[in-house]
């Protein structure tokens, strides 16, 4: 009865031991838990992610005059969303292709949260299209991309039984 008894305190003691190596190992054991909210980054691999937004800073070339006329592209997106990005996925798929104008009519009857957050998307890029790059019709658009991905997430622990823990990505 006792080497079993010890051999199972050995065992837990084993336990909570990883336990909290690996939350020293992952920076999670401090005074509180909390992890900081902003950062600031000087690596320009971070700039990447803002690219998306550069491409409407484009400036081509002058045309020739017998040269087609070269169509407008406008680039818009919206960061850090409350929602899922696989969600959001399907409703992305849903529109690419489409005119702006089939694209939100699809999203109207649509009852996902994800489909009003990206009609209001593109409501705003049509608006954009008018106001700074010199689309005259509003309607004479469509979805070239329509692509979801993650945002940026904060790490948190959730306790499991037997001294076990799991990372949580909370947003």
């Amino acid at each position: 009865g006792r080497k079993m008894a010890a051999s199972v305190l050995e065992r837990m003691g084993t336990l909570w031991m990883q336990n909290l190596r690996g939350k020293l190992a992952l920076g999670l054991l401090s005074s509180h838990n909390v992890l900081p909210q902003s950062h600031i980054h000087t690596s320009g691999s971070l700039d990447i992610s803002r690219k998306w937004e550069k491409k409407n800073k484009i400036v081509y070339p002058p045309q020739l005059p017998g040269e087609p006329r070269r169509p407008a592209e406008i680039y818009h997106c919206r960061r850090q969303i409350k929602y899922s990005k696989d969600k959001m996925w399907y409703l992305a798929k849903l529109i690419r292709g489409m005119s702006i104008d089939q694209a939100l009519a699809q999203l109207e009857f649509n009852d996902k949260k994800g489909a009003q957050i990206i009609k209001e998307v593109l409501l705003e890029a049509q608006d954009m299209a008018v106001r700074d790059h010199n689309v005259e019709f509003r309607s004479n658009l469509y979805i070239a991309e329509s692509t979801s991905g993650r945002g940026q997430y904060l790490k948190r622990i959730r306790y499991h039984g037997r001294g076990h823990f799991g990372i949580m990505e909370k947003v």
